[in-house]
């Protein structure tokens, strides 16, 4: 088992998709973010998931990443919307899956709440949690933000496991 894991944050959207790449330490305590951004589409729907599949296509080729964490789709009141949204989080989902990479979702309430403290948090807030937790010098875009947040909620999920097995292992 490697040292460290690279994790891919992505925040699903099909006019723009955000994504975060962090290392994080075996057991979750040492963190360094390796590249975020937003993928901004245009054109037709269609165009749109197209650009999102090849973008995070190229970005997984690029960093190699070991895992892929990703915000579920929450249906409020447009369902249309919600479809768009789950056909953009398909579209970035399937780009990784040539990488044959675990998938691990997570509702925006409990991202918010692991990065924030508390899943009514604002997208200012998650904004300045993330710059503070990985010591970036400025608040990051929102949807790299919320990429980056996933990423750093899975950190911890993961850093958590990983203290169960050992404790498990050593009992």
């Amino acid at each position: 088992m490697s040292e460290v894991a690279r994790i891919l944050g992505i925040d699903p959207g099909s006019q723009t998709t955000g994504y975060g790449f962090i290392d994080v330490s075996r057991r979750g305590n040492e963190t360094k973010v390796v590249d975020f951004g937003a993928i901004n589409t245009s054109g037709e729907h269609s165009d749109r998931l197209r650009q999102i599949f090849g973008q995070v296509g190229c970005l997984v080729k690029e960093y190699h990443p070991d895992e892929v964490a990703i915000e579920r789709v929450f249906v409020h009141r447009n369902a249309d919307s919600a479809l768009k949204l789950g056909q953009a989080r398909a579209a970035a989902l399937c780009a990784t899956f040539e990488a044959d990479l675990p998938i691990f979702e997570y509702a925006a309430r409990h991202i918010k709440k692991a990065v924030v403290g508390r899943g009514s948090a604002d997208k200012a807030q998650v904004q300045h949690m993330v710059r503070l937790l990985l010591g970036l010098q400025t608040d990051p875009q929102e949807d790299a933000a919320d990429a980056l947040a996933a990423a750093l909620c899975h950190s911890h999920a993961r850093g958590a496991r990983s203290l169960l097995k050992e404790v498990a292992v050593n009992s």
